[in-house]
């Protein structure tokens, strides 16, 4: 839908190995970024952000940034918009007053609670108690996998393909091999 022009398309993968992926500000920056590549309209918006901005000289605040958002969701006869978030337990939670999560969840709930007809939303996470705490009430829909057996079962299998694979590791003894089996498959925690 998104090739043929029928729809719009944003994704964000938090990884906490990349600061970029960590962060509120990396997620707003993409997703601008990305709508920016799928509309002239769009792009119009974030060019004149840009020139605003000293062509790009200076970086616009969260808040600005937000706004920009907001006023690319709200353009007239808009195609659907899709929205994908994957993995926001990866976000990072500091202790601090207003952490980049925090920032991330309240962004969520005002796009959800602000009903734009075309955008849909789409968030996955590990079930941590202050995602679940925002996003349970404005969830329309919500899958749980976190405690599926079939879930377990698919990663055990997975991580017995890797160990009875890899070369280096044919050489271990089949309690060693059971032994990281065992760890990881309990350690991954559903995920």
């Amino acid at each position: 839908m998104r090739r043929s022009g029928l729809a719009s398309l944003m994704i964000f993968y938090y990884d906490f190995r990349e600061d970029q992926k960590k962060g509120f500000r990396g997620l707003l920056s993409s997703v601008l970024v990305q709508l920016g590549y799928q509309s002239d309209s769009y792009c119009d918006i974030l060019s004149k952000l840009r020139s605003e901005h000293d062509n790009g000289s200076r970086d616009p605040s969260d808040d600005v940034l937000i706004r920009c958002l907001k006023s690319l969701l709200e353009l007239p006869r808009q195609t659907p918009m899709f929205f994908i978030v994957d993995a926001l337990d990866e976000c990072l939670n500091a202790p601090a007053l207003s952490s980049p999560r925090e920032k991330v969840l309240i962004l969520l709930k005002d796009l959800i609670d602000s009903k734009h007809p075309n955008l849909r939303i789409c968030i996955t996470s590990r079930p941590d108690v202050d995602i679940k705490a925002v996003l349970n009430p404005l969830a329309f829909y919500s899958i749980s996998l976190h405690d599926e057996h079939g879930q377990e079962e698919d990663i055990r299998n997975y991580i017995e393909s890797i160990v009875n694979e890899n070369t280096k590791m044919q050489r271990w003894s089949s309690e060693h091999k059971q032994l990281v089996i065992e760890y990881l498959t309990e350690r991954a925690n559903g995920m």
